[in-house]
């Protein structure tokens, strides 16, 4: 290995071994280019998408005012922030992508398990956007053809035709995807805009539509009863992110740069463009008595056609931006890491569209109280449990220090016991039974909301919390007592 300023480049030719391949391979010091800039305009187009907008405007529906909303999103994404930056540092110091990470801790074959939980869960978030962009397909051809009303199953063809035009990105591989993440930026902020722009003309002034739409809403439910889970919720939402992490920085040019292009990035762009749905869905409130959380179904009520088109494209280049980039580089490395000489990414992103259908987003995804409490708590709880255990081996018990060449060989030192180290295995299983009773209580109970919450289901509200501190400390007292 040759390092230099904190940054390892590998310099041992481990090409030959069954954990390595193209995609795998550490990054070399010559491609990593990333400035603070790019990291920061990374989280951009991320952030910048119809799920951030929702899951703000989904917390105004369950009872919150515009600015508990917004303190709620603000503090969730500092909160995540955190072991974002800490999983980030691996990547840029020696260039690896989250799979191959999970080696040193899971072990050479047990990292499989954590990847395997990330990819099923960016398939999931894979199918959501999909099915988001399906609808804004379906209602822009009702716009501009009424006669597509009458085609049978026009909902359905508009999604399997979006899914379709992912696949085509996919195919084209990492280019095509920042070729695609260059022109719609600008779109996506203008649209975003325009949404606000219309709120405030017809609501009769920013301060009128959040002042009036917090009168209407405090008839609701009280804000302590919905602020823990709807915290861990916004925690949840870029926890996936907060472990795979260094699929992108691998590329960045030093630590520097990951850590400011995160903290620019991802609290101020979260925070804006959540207001944009929180000002939106307040004016709905004052126009129409009631929060419509789900953008697609505003701009189908509020619009003539042009302006249904124009809206219907700025939210199918919203979803293509976030979903190219945060659901199927991960996940393509994940499903790669499984067979690296079977799969490539290219492989792996098309395994990664066809699961996402097969998870069936449209339940996913069907109305906002199981979108919050069922699914982003639900997993935030296998997030938490995996980014302990890592965080606490990297940081604490190895102190930032990896053997590069190790991380990809059959019987290294990170061979442990077959290949998997049950160390973490019993820590990450040990840190999500706690909040099991929680989840399959909240799972089969309409909306996700528990009426009667007892001491287990109060558990599951802070699910990423519990399973991320249990986990680190399971980890580390498994790893001591061994040692």
């Amino acid at each position: 290995m040759k390092a230099d300023r904190d940054v390892v480049e590998l310099s041992e030719d481990v090409s030959h071994s069954p954990l390595w391949n193209p995609d795998l391979a550490p990054t070399p010091l010559s491609r990593r280019t990333w400035s603070t800039y790019h990291i920061a305009a990374l989280w951009i187009g991320m952030s910048v998408v119809i799920t951030t907008y929702t899951l703000a405007s989904g917390l105004l529906q369950q009872g919150m005012t515009w600015w508990q909303a917004m303190l709620t999103i603000l503090l969730g994404n500092v909160v995540v922030l955190v072991p974002m930056i800490l999983n980030a540092h691996a990547g840029t110091k020696y260039g690896v992508s989250f799979p191959v990470l999970c080696r040193a801790s899971f072990g050479v074959r047990g990292a499989n398990v954590p990847a395997m939980l990330r990819a099923l869960v960016a398939c999931g978030w894979f199918g959501i956007q999909t099915w988001i962009g399906g609808l804004a397909l379906d209602t822009l051809l009702l716009a501009a053809w009424p006669g597509w009303a009458g085609v049978p199953g026009h909902v359905w063809i508009a999604f399997a035709i979006f899914w379709l035009v992912q696949v085509a990105i996919i195919i084209r591989g990492l280019e095509g995807i920042k070729q695609l993440e260059g022109w719609s930026a600008p779109l996506l902020l203008a649209g975003g805009a325009l949404l606000l722009g219309w709120a405030i003309v017809r609501g009769g002034g920013l301060g009128h539509i959040l002042s009036e739409s917090t009168r209407l809403q405090a008839r609701q439910v009280p804000f302590w009863q919905l602020f823990p889970a709807a915290l861990t919720a916004n925690v949840g939402y870029w926890a996936t992110l907060s472990l795979n992490i260094p699929d992108f920085t691998r590329y960045a040019r030093s630590q520097r740069s990951q850590a400011l292009g995160q903290a620019l990035g991802l609290p101020a762009t979260m925070t804006a463009f959540a207001f944009i749905g929180v000002a939106v869905t307040s004016a709905t409130v004052v126009l129409f008595g009631e929060a419509i959380w789900d953008p697609v179904a505003l701009i189908a009520r509020i619009g003539n056609p042009p302006v249904i088109i124009f809206g219907a494209l700025v939210i199918m280049l919203a979803q293509l931006t976030t979903n190219m980039a945060a659901n199927v580089v991960s996940p393509a490395n994940d499903f790669s890491s499984l067979a690296p000489r079977r799969i490539n990414y290219v492989a792996g992103g098309l395994i990664t569209a066809a699961i996402g259908v097969l998870m069936m987003p449209w339940k996913l995804y069907a109305d906002a109280a199981a979108y919050i409490f069922t699914w982003l708590l639900g997993y935030s709880s296998l997030m938490g449990a995996i980014g302990g255990v890592l965080i606490a081996d990297y940081w604490l018990l190895r102190r930032r220090q990896l053997s590069l060449p190790d991380l990809f060989k059959p019987d290294g030192r990170y061979a442990y016991r077959n290949g998997v180290n049950p160390r973490a295995i019993w820590a990450l299983v040990l840190a999500v039974l706690p909040v099991v009773p929680g989840f399959l209580r909240a799972a089969t109970t309409p909306g996700g909301t528990v009426a009667d919450p007892g001491v287990l289901d109060t558990l599951y509200t802070y699910a990423w919390f519990v399973t991320f501190i249990l986990s680190a400390g399971l980890y580390l007292a498994f790893s001591r007592r061994s040692s």
